[in-house]
């Protein structure tokens, strides 16, 4: 059976959820047809014009791209600009573009992760981590015979998903009372009688996006009038996805060396590896973003770590940085070099997600070098 752009997108966004993106962001479809067959599929940092002559020479139906070709908004892509050039090609070859920029900083893992691994940093936990899922968790009191009908019910409208568990509910058997009033139409008992009921209160989790699908299948599903139920909105807790990341050097190098570590894993550019700092400073923790990161100073401080590896430092966030005596070292990388790692996962990951569903297409990492600096004197 054919792989179309909609299995690819339905595996990429589970991965990299577009609703993980920063609110300036541009994420997601560019160009293609969610109904067109992919085979071939080409991952890359940028949509820059040899990577898509690279796409249209290699016969690629989809480009999967980091950064995206329209960060901002447009009201022309005529062929008389770079980029409407660039989106002319796209169309007239049938290639696919797919752009997965702060969804896969965020992601667990994301491009920080690769990075870190690609360093060899263990025991990881996000630098800036996102808020959790709000999340509600509803109780219902439900007649004991009915009990496993309604968890089913609630489970099919959204509640009880747990990590890798479903259908995950509590329950307890005590006993309701009550009197229907004139106007009433009781399941069970008369209208001013008193009545007591076995029954269950069962409790489940649920995403507070679909509360109201599931107060309506609660509904539904309930032999009673007026079921008793309640809503709490729980407590938000730190998710594991979000940007950048902190992590341990599985043996404690200085810096000159632990310098001469990330020239070494990570690809080469003109840019090269620029330290600041001690070079015989110990280095055990540090952390790691990957992209432009000097926004990142005052968490990075916080979280006390002996050195920190990102691109594209400024001169005064940086200086001020240094002027703390007790901050980290730093290492500045080329932005595209931070990210590239990424690559490598991303296809893995998708190769393995589409597997999952019977699906396969062939995958390939560009290596062209899409780094702005082309030239070090």
């Amino acid at each position: 059976m054919d792989t179309t752009l909609a299995d690819v997108l339905g595996v990429l966004d589970r991965l990299y959820d577009p609703s993980w993106a920063e609110s300036w962001d541009a994420v997601g479809l560019v160009t293609g047809d969610p109904g067109q067959v992919v085979r071939r599929v080409l991952f890359a940092v940028d949509p820059m014009r040899e990577v898509v002559d690279e796409a249209i020479r290699g016969e690629f139906d989809l480009l999967v791209t980091h950064h995206p070709l329209l960060l901002k908004g447009v009201n022309s892509v005529a062929a008389t600009t770079p980029k409407g050039r660039v989106i002319h090609d796209l169309i007239r070859s049938g290639t696919a573009l797919h752009v997965c920029h702060t969804n896969a900083d965020n992601a667990n893992p994301g491009v920080s992760d690769a990075l870190a691994a690609a360093l060899g940093l263990e025991e990881t936990r996000p630098l800036k981590a996102m808020a959790g899922d709000p999340m509600d968790k509803v109780v219902v009191y439900v007649p004991v015979g009915e009990t496993q009908q309604m968890i089913d019910a609630l489970a099919a409208a959204g509640a009880g998903q747990v990590g890798d568990y479903e259908r995950a509910a509590w329950s307890s058997t005590g006993e309701e009372t009550f009197r229907p009033l004139d106007g009433a139409d009781p399941t069970i008992g008369k209208v001013g009688e008193i009545e007591r009921v076995a029954s269950d209160r069962v409790e489940m989790v649920l995403p507070r996006r679909r509360r109201r699908a599931v107060v309506e299948a609660l509904r539904a599903a309930h032999s009673f009038e007026e079921p008793a139920f309640d809503l709490y909105e729980m407590a938000a807790l730190p998710s594991t996805r979000g940007g950048g990341r902190v992590g341990v050097l599985a043996e404690a190098l200085p810096l000159r060396r632990f310098a001469e570590v990330v020239a070494e894993r990570l690809p080469k550019t003109q840019h090269g590896v620029r330290v600041s700092g001690d070079p015989e400073r110990v280095i055990e923790t540090v952390a790691v973003v990957g992209g432009a990161g000097d926004s990142e100073f005052e968490r990075v401080r916080a979280a006390g770590v002996d050195a920190y590896v990102t691109a594209d430092l400024r001169h005064h966030p940086a200086t001020e940085a240094r002027a703390y005596d007790e901050g980290p070292a730093l290492v500045d990388v080329a932005h595209w070099a931070s990210e590239w790692p990424w690559l490598k996962d991303a296809e893995r990951l998708l190769i393995a997600g589409l597997a999952e569903q019977g699906s396969t297409v062939d995958t390939h990492i560009s290596t062209l070098c899409t780094d702005a600096w082309t030239l070090r004197l």
